[in-house]
């Protein structure tokens, strides 16, 4: 643009350069399949365990707490071992087992431990206002791999990430 006295003329081809709607379409195309490809190599597989580990053991805990909850006349427990988890419905005394579901294995490298003790097998039952038999207020487990999470229980049965 050219400025004329007091007016304004505009002048063909020095207009204002950008990019075209392909050129950004074709970038973040490209972005997107460097970061699937660059991405997993970043993250190692036993830290995304550790994790996935932590959420899934939430997830299990919760279940089990509102399994209790919600049946008051049955005691429900999830039993962890160095490579196992399982969920069992048992009589309103804990003592019989009525029923238990198929054990879900542990990813290979990670462990559940018991922070007061370091214990890998143990057991977690609630009772019916959802609180557990572990004598924990806060961090209660470890979830480890290349890294170690913690899963905390408060007194009054809140699970959630430490």
């Amino acid at each position: 643009m050219e400025l004329a006295g007091n007016h304004m003329a505009v002048t063909k081809g020095t207009g204002a350069r950008g990019f075209t709607l392909v050129e950004l379409v074709v970038t973040i195309m490209l972005l997107a399949i460097l970061s699937v490809v660059v991405l997993p190599k970043l993250v190692s597989s036993s830290s995304y365990s550790a994790w996935t580990l932590r959420q899934e053991l939430i997830a299990e805990l919760q279940k089990t707490q509102m399994l209790a909850l919600n049946n008051p006349d049955r005691c429900y427990r999830l039993s962890i071992s160095n490579s196992t988890y399982q969920l069992s419905h048992l009589t309103q005394d804990c003592t019989s087992v009525i029923r238990s579901n198929s054990a879900e294995s542990l990813p290979r490298n990670t462990r559940i431990l018991l922070q007061s003790n370091g214990a890998d097998s143990f057991q977690i039952q609630f009772d019916a206002l959802g609180r557990t038999n572990l004598a924990c207020n806060g961090a209660c487990l470890s979830v480890v791999a290349d890294e170690t999470l913690t899963i905390a229980i408060e007194s009054e049965g809140y699970i959630h990430e430490g």
